[in-house]
């Protein structure tokens, strides 16, 4: 009897949050170790489903670092990487375009229509909605380090995403972006969820990963449920933010920045964890704000 009355408090509870965001857009990364768990992959997209059938307007955004990896490797290739950037000439992205846009994309796709939703696939094979233009990184003594065939977003098309969204159908964006010339741009995957959360000027963007969130400090038990722009500054250069998380937290203040209301990183190997963080008061991550 009790497992009962605790399933109805629940569903009252998401019920306030259900209505509070009936038609509000959330942009949703998934990345990490998670994509290359099939079960964890359709739970997360069949939690994507669940919120576009109460009212809210989901776009998904992907990675797919590690099965790139294992495609270069198949291929004889090694990746090589810069400052945490994956360099990139043509023949890898060509591998990583099939990747992202023929393996993944196309299979989440078909994912959420197995869950009785529409989905779209939008990347550089069909629709391409992210525009890009070369990234140079910061070298020694001012010069600039070429990485290859990488991006920065420039612009996202947010009236096709728009188009898309009032059309009942989610979009799932993989992060292969033209530039202005036509040309074929690799992207961080995060860059692209914040520049997206920006644009179509979201109510939240979630950060999907295989981490619980952020420390406060060296302590993997000190978890903040909730932090500031001014917060994470501080973080940042107390290095507790650094490597893997700073792309993420970049991709958070980008959207929060351009008046996202809130940002989310969440870990999604734990059971319904967008839900959770979305639909509960206590959340289950990490949210950031201005």
């Amino acid at each position: 009897m009790q497992h009962a009355i605790d399933k109805a408090a629940a569903l009252v509870e998401a019920h306030a949050y259900i209505r509070q965001f009936a038609g509000a857009v959330v942009v949703v990364k998934i990345g990490g170790s998670i994509m290359d768990e099939p079960d964890t992959l359709a739970s997360l997209v069949q939690d994507v489903c669940f919120m576009a059938s109460v009212g809210m307007r989901p776009i998904m955004v992907h990675g797919g670092g590690k099965a790139i990896n294992a495609a270069m490797g198949q291929a004889g290739l090694e990746a090589q990487f810069v400052q945490g950037r994956r360099y990139t000439d043509d023949r890898t992205l060509a591998i990583a375009e099939h990747v992202l846009v023929n393996q993944i994309n196309k299979g989440i796709v078909e994912t959420v229509g197995t869950y009785g939703a529409k989905g779209l696939g939008l990347h550089s094979l069909s629709s391409c909605v992210v525009f890009g233009k070369v990234l140079k990184l910061d070298g020694e003594e001012g010069r600039k380090i070429d990485i290859g065939l990488v991006g920065e977003v420039e612009r996202v098309n947010a009236e096709v995403l728009s188009a898309v969204l009032d059309a009942g159908i989610i979009p799932v964006i993989a992060p292969i972006a033209r530039d202005a010339a036509g040309g074929k741009l690799n992207i961080n995957a995060d860059s692209v969820a914040g520049h997206v959360a920006a644009a179509i000027n979201a109510e939240k963007l979630v950060l999907v990963s295989d981490t619980h969130g952020i420390r406060r400090s060296e302590d993997v038990n000190d978890l903040a449920s909730h932090l500031t722009r001014a917060e994470i500054d501080e973080l940042i250069q107390s290095g507790i933010i650094s490597a893997g998380m700073l792309p993420k937290v970049e991709a958070s203040l980008t959207a929060v920045g351009a008046g996202v209301r809130k940002a989310h990183i969440i870990d999604g190997r734990i059971p319904h964890s967008l839900l959770l963080e979305v639909y509960t008061e206590s959340g289950i991550g990490t949210e950031i704000v201005l």
